[in-house]
């Protein structure tokens, strides 16, 4: 299989050439030149094999330069339960009759982003040493992305992190998760700004093709394909775990967890609907509604009780988008190039926005007195304690629920992330795992710096020049 960019101007590339990357050198994000198709009996062998199984039976597909014994030595020592918890890896939970909770939070940084991860921490550490390779790993995070990445690379081989955090944006139990790690391949930034100004950095540095190859620059972000890639597998989990048809309700910040769901049905997967759920900064679900893609500018960029998705340029909407246009990558290079001067994108009333409804996605948006609601609605009539990601998702997804479908809520990362909201939810502390107990009293080790692309660029630098 050969990837392509969105924008139509890069060479095919197979696998191990596009895992270590973020942006194509057009600009655009690489993806499949198609999607595999899973015939009925596929699909129906796939029904009883477990998560390591299913895993290699969908990676193959995506992954099919990595030698088939390699892939699947480096599967087995990924979902294990040592890591995960359990031999389940993503367990479903059923709250009510039609209602199931996807358990994705059982990973070493108590978040669903451990699932891709920290299978792409061997697969990196792998390739890298088979060719004698380094890699500088430079990444943006809203508050899960850097302790799942950071977690899944430490003390790997051939392989240094630099991570970009929005300063004072994320929960104190994320940014301890990430300041508090004290390995020597791991760089922690801290930005002044939101997000946002930290994902442009993490491009501009992807898009200066000489510092790139330079200081030989990868990207572990949700636009990496192998991200997404390893998140398709847990829809399929989900889907026979309920019995078929399903919908999925996913809280929704960079669009890479349900764009992986919208992969899972192009490749056969019966899935009915794709509910996407955002916070305050709902730009997705303004689009989904009206068919109008607006950024937003930092300062409109709320701070919400769901961080990690205070997002207004979801990244991953551009693979969304290619399909849209047909995979015509000229197309869609203009309409980019158009949002990134104007900052909207309206396909209102274009025969681009009515194929929307043939994706089947839905969408809402949730406020901080929804979440409480629902956190506190959930625990009180099931007994399970969700974070406040999960209850947007919750909240938009019975709200697009249909009778006689099976609706399966996508948890995002365990409640003890977010205490402060749990409290002022159902008056408790949640509970912590093993080994999280003093977190946030640990030392902490990280710079702080403006969202300026020269002084992180000089930072990197210096700093991967004394690793040599």
């Amino acid at each position: 299989m050969l990837y392509v960019s969105t924008r139509g101007g890069a060479k095919p590339q197979p696998f191990t050439a596009v895992l270590f990357e973020g942006l194509a050198p057009d600009g655009g994000l690489f993806l499949p030149e198609e999607f595999p198709r899973l015939s009925p009996a596929e699909l129906a062998a796939m029904r009883s094999m477990s998560y390591r199984e299913l895993a290699f039976a969908i990676l193959a597909k995506f992954a099919d330069d990595i030698p088939a014994g390699d892939l699947k030595r480096l599967i087995d020592k990924t979902y294990t339960k040592e890591i995960f918890g359990g031999d389940d890896i993503t367990p479903v939970k059923k709250l009510d009759s039609g209602l199931f909770l996807l358990g994705l939070s059982n990973g070493p940084s108590l978040a669903f982003k451990d699932i891709a991860l920290q299978l792409i921490g061997n697969l990196l550490e792998h390739v890298l040493e088979k060719h004698g390779k380094r890699l500088n790993v430079v990444g943006a995070t809203s508050g899960d992305t850097g302790p799942s990445a950071e977690y899944a690379l430490r003390g790997k081989k051939n392989v240094q992190v630099f991570m970009l955090s929005p300063e004072g944006r994320m929960s104190p139990f994320q940014a301890a998760q990430m300041y508090s790690l004290q390995d020597a391949n791991i760089f922690n930034i801290a930005v002044r700004g939101v997000f946002d100004d930290c994902q442009d950095v993490v491009k501009a540095i992807s898009g200066d093709f000489a510092f790139k190859a330079r200081h030989r620059i990868g990207a572990v972000n949700s636009i990496n394909w192998a991200r997404v890639a390893a998140q398709v597998v847990y829809y399929f989990k989900a889907c026979f775990a309920v019995g078929g048809e399903a919908s999925f309700a996913v809280p929704s910040g960079n669009f890479g967890n349900v764009y992986a769901g919208h992969v899972a049905r192009s490749m056969g997967l019966p899935i009915r609907k794709l509910i996407v759920a955002t916070n305050e900064n709902d730009v997705l679900d303004e689009f989904f509604r009206t068919g109008r893609y607006r950024v937003r500018k930092a300062a409109e960029v709320k701070a919400t009780s769901s961080p990690s998705m205070d997002i207004s340029k979801s990244s991953n909407f551009e693979r969304y988008a290619y399909d849209l246009v047909g995979g015509d990558g000229a197309k869609l290079r203009a309409i980019w190039e158009g949002l990134d001067r104007e900052g909207t994108l309206d396909l209102s009333g274009t025969g681009y926005f009515r194929r929307v409804a043939a994706t089947r996605f839905v969408s809402g948006s949730s406020t901080h007195a929804d979440r409480l609601a629902t956190i506190r609605r959930v625990w009180k009539d099931y007994g399970a304690m969700i974070d406040p990601h999960t209850a947007d998702g919750v909240k938009v997804g019975l709200e697009h629920r249909e009778e006689g479908v099976p609706l399966v809520c996508m948890e995002t990362a365990q409640s003890t992330k977010f205490s402060k909201t749990i409290r002022e939810a159902i008056g408790r502390e949640p509970s912590r795992p093993a080994g999280f107990e003093n977190l946030e009293k640990l030392p902490q080790r990280f710079e702080v710096m403006d969202a300026d692309v020269g002084q992180v660029k000089h930072y990197i630098a210096t700093a991967t020049s004394r690793s040599v």
